[in-house]
């Protein structure tokens, strides 16, 4: 009796152990735990303007499709800089161009308070010029950021490391726009964008004690060539297509945040503006928070494709939520798959792309999250104007989940994708990419089908 007593305490602690986050990038890795830190504070304040502006937008005109035409001014500064961001992180010191990045975004929340203290009634045209100088920036900037990690940290701590990026961005998400509600409420926007322009001191403090971070490509210049080079790279991996082309359906189709607005004003107002912005984020964070199955996981493109199913399934039950509550309680289980398949794209792209890419390829999925959800603002403010709002975000989330269900088969060697038999090549020639998406190509095909019920 005795014994079985004490093992069921050690189960119990086990099975805590394998639920709770893993902590060592943060404990064992200074580098990482600076670049947490200063991201994290950054992050918040970026929040507060992502929310900002749509309502600032929406209060001067009344209307979403000018809280969708936000999004629009975005793609091409966006598709402009990406490419660009991607083929210089794999050329320059990533820490640098984060630094100055940093201090340009700096330089627009500025402006933006500017704009709110200098005139009574705040002009429209600055809120259009800073969303696109946003987008450039960000669009230079973070290739270096998702690039820098996979750098810092050994392999055997990507994925707690993926997790750890999950909770920091959840924390923003969620404290962010629903801070921003109520500072709307007591304070007006300049507060806001204020608290924005005060985030950067700690960003910059902490990326000031991170060691520079020199490029490992035997290539100095920046040109067309090396941009082209690392597209060519993801074309022969279909695995990787597959998690972009997934993770851009669920932007497209299943994220109508240029609705948000117009669903709130049924809901409670500007206080559950913010609150409908953060309950996705509560997810993301809770089940960020308690991810350390994710290292047990093989079939990571899988639970991709899953996750991103099930994130659509749920933000179409959105379209049935009349009250508050419901609809937070809908968004906030949209939240943990949309944390789920965030997870496991970043790890397998920490652990599978080499550094010589890593840069341009976080570029190209730069261009996916710059495009995707400003494209998905247009069509969802387009069907709500003809169809009405409810029908925008039903067929929206309709349309996210067959997406992913098709991906899996067009695409199998990311629902085959098994984490012990791939591993990045320390070189990575053009040649040696090559040879690695056949090898890549030929495990997908000893693998059972997508219709297989084996599971992990």
């Amino acid at each position: 009796m005795s014994g079985r007593g004490e093992a069921e305490p050690n189960q119990l602690r086990r099975l805590v152990r394998s639920a709770a986050v893993d902590l060592r990038p943060l404990r064992q890795v200074r580098e990482f735990r600076l670049l947490f830190i200063g991201q994290g504070t950054s992050f918040l304040g970026t929040m507060f303007t992502s929310v900002l502006l749509p309502y600032q937008v929406f209060e001067i005109t009344g209307s979403s499709l000018t809280v969708a035409m936000l999004g629009i001014v975005q793609v091409v500064p966006a598709l402009l800089t990406a490419m660009v961001g991607g083929a210089l992180a794999d050329r320059v010191d990533r820490r640098r161009l984060i630094v100055v990045c940093e201090l340009a975004l700096a330089i627009v929340s500025a402006g933006l308070l500017a704009n709110c203290l200098v005139r009574d009634h705040p002009a429209l045209w600055p809120l259009y010029l800073a969303a696109a100088c946003i987008s450039a920036i960000e669009g230079i900037q973070q290739p270096s950021l998702d690039s820098l990690t996979p750098r810092l940290l050994p392999k055997d701590q990507l994925a707690a490391g993926a997790a750890l990026n999950s909770i920091r961005m959840g924390i923003g998400f969620t404290l962010g726009p629903a801070l921003a509600g109520f500072v709307i409420t007591g304070f007006g926007v300049s507060g806001g964008y204020a608290i924005d322009l005060v985030s950067f001191v700690g960003s910059l403090t902490a990326l000031a004690l991170i060691s520079t971070q020199p490029t490992t490509s035997d290539e100095e210049a920046l040109s067309v060539r090396a941009v082209v080079e690392g597209i060519r790279y993801a074309a022969r991996r279909r695995d990787l297509l597959g998690t972009y082309v997934v993770d851009f359906s669920a932007m497209l189709f299943g994220t109508p945040t240029a609705l948000f607005p117009q669903l709130s004003q049924s809901l409670g107002g500007p206080w559950a503006l913010g609150l409908l912005y953060a309950a996705p984020s509560v997810g993301i964070l809770i089940i960020s928070s308690t991810s350390g199955w994710v290292n047990g996981v093989r079939r990571r493109g899988r639970m991709v494709v899953i996750a991103a199913a099930l994130w659509g399934l749920a933000m179409a039950s959105l379209s049935l939520a009349h009250s508050l509550w419901i609809a937070l309680a809908v968004l906030f289980v949209a939240g943990i798959f949309d944390g789920i398949s965030m997870i496991f794209r970043s790890t397998i792209w920490n652990e599978s792309i080499p550094d010589k890419y890593r840069g341009r390829l976080a570029g190209l999925e730069g261009v996916s999250t710059a495009t995707g959800p400003a494209l998905g603002n247009v069509e969802a403010s387009a069907v709500a104007v003809t169809a009405g709002l409810r029908t925008s975000i039903a067929t929206g989330g309709l349309a996210c989940a067959l997406t992913a269900v098709v991906m899996a088969f067009v695409t199998p060697a990311l629902w085959r994708y098994d984490a012990q038999k791939y591993t990045a090549p320390e070189s990575a020639t053009e040649d040696g990419a090559l040879e690695e998406a056949k090898v890549v190509a030929q495990r997908a095909a000893d693998e059972p089908a997508p219709s297989s019920t084996s599971q992990d």
